[in-house]
């Protein structure tokens, strides 16, 4: 078979992708309709990780599970998005790492809305000027994000979904001497990631100075001749700012876990965390007590964390499970004075 004859028939491979890529689309247009009848959400996450694990069982061919991820998951957020353009906010700007793990969510099609703090996209997604927010969590180097405990504690939203992605930094600056570099921009957390890098390069005297963003780092430092910014690669490169060194972090396994919020709940998808916030009384145990239920009915605890939130103090907690299992039913139930459900959602990873 010749060259010619291959491109003929991925031509018509395609054709017939398109056609099927169409039919699809008519037939989440008719499940559009009806939902819109029920007032349910189009994006339901347990639905959509449902899919995906039925065709990598099913998959017998070339294509990587990240593949038919990449693959599909743009085709969900086409389909949404023809059905009804939904805004998503996170924390910007463009190219920040939360911007990342939003398009790995909802693809690049999607209305993306940058907010410049946490609080923010709480607020904007709990007033309907978007219907997703993609906050960060938690760290691996950093440990548990105070300010979106807080808001998860003061705003009635609900966690649908999580989302990882590994966090990699680059040293960009225009002036390609190291020696006459004065000043570097990055989030705050990120000079801690990256200390070893800047002891070794003598750049531990130098100005840091912490903004709001990585993404936003690399804006200020194009700039400035003598600044530099310690930002992510795709940053610097959407702002044309050179790359002098690329993953530069001291941990190699730097992860960051995002939530995606919104106004509604899951239904069980069979393989689920719920994430809950909790406040019990100062009396000798109560902690103890209150985690034996679920030891008691074999449920399988991930995380605890415990916060401060105005001088009160409160536990993070995580499980494996749905809120609507009969055995966690009867927790809830037990502590409902006690306990704010934050949501049950698709389990992705079982920590960081």
């Amino acid at each position: 078979m010749t060259l010619d004859d291959l491109r003929l028939k991925i031509d018509s491979i395609d054709d017939s992708l398109l056609k099927l890529y169409n039919e699809r689309m008519e037939v989440v247009h008719q499940v559009g309709v009806l939902k819109n009848t029920t007032g349910s959400p189009i994006y339901r996450p347990e639905r959509e990780q449902a899919i995906l694990n039925r065709l990598k069982k099913n998959n017998d061919g070339k294509l990587t599970d990240d593949a038919i991820d990449a693959l599909f998951l743009e085709m969900f957020a086409v389909a949404r998005n023809l059905e009804l353009p939904e805004a998503v906010a996170y924390l910007g700007p463009e190219a920040s790492f939360t911007h990342q793990a939003a398009t790995k969510k909802f693809g690049a099609m999607s209305n993306y809305l940058p907010i410049s703090s946490i609080t923010g996209i709480f607020r904007e997604v709990a007033r309907g000027t978007a219907k997703f927010g993609v906050i960060p969590i938690e760290n691996s180097s950093n440990g548990i994000v105070s300010d979106t405990i807080n808001s998860l504690d003061k705003y009635n939203l609900k966690i649908i979904a999580e989302v990882m992605i590994e966090v990699h930094l680059s040293f960009a600056s225009r002036c390609n001497d190291v020696s006459r570099i004065k000043k570097i921009y990055s989030k705050d957390i990120a000079f801690g990631q990256c200390r070893k890098f800047l002891e070794d390069l003598g750049l531990d005297t130098v100005d840091h100075i912490p903004v709001e963003s990585t993404a936003k780092a690399s804006k200020i430092a194009l700039t400035d001749p003598t600044a530099s910014a310690l930002c992510p690669a795709v940053a610097a490169k959407l702002n044309n700012l050179p790359i002098l060194f690329d993953n530069i972090e001291d941990d190699d396994n730097n992860r960051t876990r995002f939530f995606i919020i919104s106004n509604f709940e899951n239904a069980p998808s069979g393989n689920d965390k719920t994430s809950l916030l909790v406040r019990l009384s100062n009396d000798p145990g109560a902690l103890v007590t209150f985690l034996q239920h679920f030891e008691e009915v074999n449920v399988n605890l991930t995380k605890i964390k415990s916060h401060i939130v105005k001088g009160e103090s409160l536990f993070f907690i995580e499980f494996h499970g749905h809120k609507d299992d009969p055995k966690i039913q009867n927790i809830l139930a037990k502590h409902a004075n006690e306990i704010k459900l934050l949501g049950s959602y698709v389990k992705e990873l079982d920590d960081i």
